[in-house]
C-alpha cells in the first residue's frame, strides 16, 4: 500500500470516528428523554454543521498537496550488437530524414528515459510535461500540454506539445512500445515520432460502438515539415477511430489519418550538401489493432496483432548551389507484428517492416523477433533480434537487449 492510500485510509477513519463521537450523545440523549423530546430540525442543523466542519478541515488539509504533481520516471538502457557500422545506415532509395533514425551505438549505452509531471491543474484542466534524457546527453521536453478534463458531449482540447493523432503508435511512448525500435515507416516518414506543437480537438461520439474524430493544427516545425518562419499554421491533420468488443474474447480498433504540411528548403541528409526540398508532403496513414484475450482476462495469455500503412507523397523542387528541379515522389511503407504472451510475464513477438518508392526497385526491408520478461508492471527486460536489410546490398544482423524500469506515480497505458 503506498503512503498516499495509506494517508488517505487515515483520515477516512479519523473522519467516521469524529462523526460517531459526534452523533453518540445525541442518540444517548434520544434514548434517555425518548424521541418524542428531541427537536430532529435541530439535531439535523447540528449534525450536517459538524460533518460540513470536518469536511472543511479535510479540504483544507487536501490543499496543501493540490500543487505537488505527480512524478514519475522512465529508465531506460541497451546493448547493442551490430554488424555494420551504424554511422554508414541509411533508407536506400529513401530521403533519410535526419531524425531518429537506425538502431543506435554499437554496445551499452543509455536507451531514452523519460521524466514526467502531471496534475489536475483546477476542475476543467489537467497539465503534463514530459521530459526526455537521449542517449547524447540531451534533454528534450518531449510533451508539455494543457487538457480539457469537463467539456461537454465527448469533447476534448489539448493545446501545446504532443504526439499527434497520427496512425496508432505515434501517441505512444517509446517505453510502452512492443519492440525497442521504432517500425521503418515512422523512421522514413515522420523521423522517429511527429510531435505536434499547436492545437488538438477530439470528438467522442455518443454510441455504443467507439467513434473518436479528431483534428489538429500546429506550426508544421516538425519532419517532415519544417520551420518556416510565418505566423500561419504550417500543417493540419485529421483523424478518425472506432472499435469495439467481438464477444468476451475480442477487442478491436481501426483507424484512418490525413496529414498535411509544407517544407522550405529542408535538408536531405545523404545526398549533396547543397541539395533542399522545398513543396508540400501529404500522409496517409491506415492502423488497425486486434487483441485476444481469454474471457478478457489477459494476465495469463494473450495475443495482440497490429498494423499500419503509410502512404506519402510530395511536390515541390529540389533546390541545389546549381538551379531549381521540379520534383514529385510517391513512397510507401507499413509493418505488421503479432505478440503473443504465452505465460504470465513472459511474451514473443515477431514484426516484419517494408518501404517502398516508385522512383526505385529496392524496398529497404527488415524482420525482427523479440522475447521480453515483465516481472512486475514497472520493470520489463527485452532481447530482440533483428535481420536488417535496408541498405541495399548489406545485410545487417542485429543483436539488442533493453531493461525498461518505471517509478513513480504511472497511469494506464492507451489501448
Amino acid at each position: 500500500m503506498s503512503n498516499t492510500q495509506s494517508r488517505s485510509l487515515k483520515r477516512h477513519a479519523i473522519t467516521w470516528a469524529a462523526l460517531t463521537a459526534a452523533c453518540l450523545p445525541s442518540l444517548h440523549a434520544q434514548n434517555v428523554n425518548s424521541v418524542n423530546s428531541v427537536n430532529n430540525d435541530e439535531w439535523r442543523q447540528q449534525y450536517e454543521a459538524r460533518i460540513k466542519a470536518l469536511e472543511d478541515k479535510q479540504s483544507a488539509g487536501a490543499s496543501k498537496n493540490s500543487f505537488n504533481p505527480a512524478i514519475s520516471m522512465v529508465l531506460s538502457g541497451t546493448y547493442a550488437s551490430l554488424r555494420r557500422d551504424p554511422d554508414t545506415w541509411q533508407l536506400s532509395a529513401f530521403a533519410p530524414s535526419g531524425g531518429e533514425t537506425g538502431p543506435g551505438k554499437r554496445s551499452f549505452s543509455l536507451g531514452e528515459s523519460e521524466i514526467g509531471l502531471s496534475a489536475n491543474v483546477d476542475a476543467w484542466l489537467y497539465g503534463a510535461l514530459t521530459l526526455a534524457v537521449s542517449p547524447e546527453d540531451t534533454i528534450a521536453a518531449e510533451e508539455a500540454y494543457i487538457q480539457t478534463t469537463a467539456l461537454p458531449n465527448g469533447l476534448k482540447i489539448k493545446v501545446g506539445r504532443f504526439f499527434g493523432g497520427l496512425g496508432y503508435l505515434n501517441e505512444h511512448h517509446a517505453h510502452t512500445w512492443d519492440f525497442i525500435d521504432a517500425p521503418l515507416p515512422y523512421q522514413a516518414f515522420l523521423g522517429g515520432k511527429y510531435k505536434q506543437e499547436g492545437l488538438q480537438t477530439k470528438w467522442l461520439l455518443p454510441t455504443d460502438q467507439f467513434i473518436e474524430l479528431g483534428a489538429e493544427l500546429g506550426n508544421g516545425a516538425s519532419y517532415p515539415g519544417n520551420d518556416r518562419n510565418r505566423n500561419s499554421a504550417g500543417s493540419v491533420s485529421v483523424f478518425a477511430h472506432t472499435g469495439g468488443d467481438l464477444g468476451v474474447d475480442n477487442t478491436w480498433r481501426a483507424g484512418l489519418s490525413w496529414l498535411q504540411t509544407h517544407a522550405k528548403d529542408r535538408a536531405w541528409d545523404g545526398l549533396d550538401p547543397s541539395t533542399a526540398f522545398t513543396g508540400q508532403s501529404k500522409l496517409w496513414v491506415a492502423d488497425g489493432v486486434w487483441k485476444w484475450a481469454p474471457n478478457g482476462n489477459g494476465t495469463r495469455t494473450s495475443f495482440k496483432l497490429q498494423g499500419e500503412y503509410f502512404r506519402r507523397t510530395e511536390t515541390g523542387a529540389l533546390t541545389t548551389e546549381v538551379a531549381d528541379t521540379p520534383y514529385r515522389s510517391a513512397q510507401s511503407g507499413g509493418y505488421l507484428q503479432g505478440v503473443y504472451q504465452f505465460m504470465p510475464a513472459w511474451r514473443v513477438g515477431l514484426r516484419h517492416d517494408r518501404l517502398a518508392t516508385d522512383a526505385a526497385a529496392y524496398s529497404p526491408k527488415r524482420h525482427s523477433l523479440m522475447l521480453d520478461w515483465s516481472p512486475s508492471e514497472f520493470s520489463r527486460w527485452r532481447v530482440q533480434l533483428s535481420d536488417d536489410h535496408v541498405r541495399e546490398g548489406q545485410r545487417d544482423r542485429q543483436l539488442f537487449l533493453q531493461y525498461q524500469m518505471s517509478l513513480g506515480a504511472h497511469g494506464a497505458h492507451s489501448y
